[in-house]
């Protein structure tokens, strides 16, 4: 991502907050959305950023994928910040559906022109270890195929945490 931002043009880099709840923020301000978070960080670094909100709540990576095209239409888009399948894991989606979807997601934003950063879900043990080993394949695999930097584990510190949450 730090190549992207880098480049030497007036207008800001446009970044696309591609996600579920975790993207939407329901229940806190519109300031303290991930997207907000992201914004202000990378302006407090120095960058040239506009963040577009694009979290659906209860998203799904299916719901996800069929509003993709839509979404896109508010571009153009220099980056997208992926962040999709929590919804899948904690509903048991069998982890062959999420992978496709991912898969369709990325190869569509790069097909467009938008560089796409994918953001890691991990699944709890609730499904089972052999579940939890697959789905949890899905994001270094699509990242790796997709050459995509990985955000790993996006609630990493902030699960378990019930202030944070």
């Amino acid at each position: 991502m730090t190549i992207a931002l880098t480049s030497a043009r007036a207008e800001p880099v446009r970044i696309l907050a591609f996600g579920d709840s975790l993207t939407a923020g329901p229940g806190i301000g519109a300031e303290d959305s991930l997207p907000a978070q992201l914004k202000r960080r990378l302006s407090e670094d120095g960058y040239n950023v506009e963040v577009v909100q694009g979290g659906v709540s209860g998203d799904t990576t299916t719901t996800g994928l069929a509003r993709l095209d839509y979404t896109l239409g508010a571009g153009p888009f220099d980056i997208a910040v992926v962040e999709l399948g929590a919804n899948d894991m904690l509903n048991g989606h069998d982890p062959r559906i999420t992978r496709a979807n991912l898969d369709r997601i990325l190869a569509t934003l790069k097909q467009k022109g938008v560089r796409p950063v994918l953001t890691a879900m991990v699944s709890s043990a609730n499904h089972g270890q052999a579940y939890k080993k697959e789905f949890d394949s899905v994001y270094p695999d699509l990242a790796a195929k997709h050459e995509a930097p990985l955000v790993p584990f996006i609630l990493e510190g902030v699960w378990g945490s019930p202030a944070l949450l």
